[in-house]
């Protein structure tokens, strides 16, 4: 047996920290998926039947709000809309606080 004392360590990391990051390099390749929401609303089934071509659904979000990045359904971040060689993109603006992350995943839960 070793007491590890002649492990090689990263500068100023600790044993946690080096499995921290391995455990990360693990989690590195899995998909997740990353959407934006512009706004919600709530409809009746027979308003979403009327609905058609030109037809208007106020959402709940004021125009100049940032939007929300959500990954795998929790919300991550918040963002503003850019165009990016003439596709949509968004631009990270603020990053969303664990309590708010948090709460995304007990609601689905």
């Amino acid at each position: 047996m070793t007491d590890m004392s002649d492990t090689p360590k990263l500068d100023g990391a600790t044993e946690a920290d080096a499995g921290f990051g391995r455990n990360m390099r693990l989690l590195a390749d899995i998909p997740v998926r990353m959407s934006v929401e512009v706004g919600s609303t709530q409809l009746r089934l027979a308003e979403i039947m009327n609905l058609g071509e030109g037809s208007v659904v106020q959402l709940d979000r004021q125009a100049d709000e940032l939007l929300d990045i959500m990954v795998n359904g929790t919300l991550v971040a918040r963002g503003e809309v850019v165009t990016v060689n003439g596709r949509y993109g968004i631009r990270v603006v603020e990053i969303a606080s664990a309590e708010a992350r948090l709460a995304g995943i007990e609601r689905r839960a």
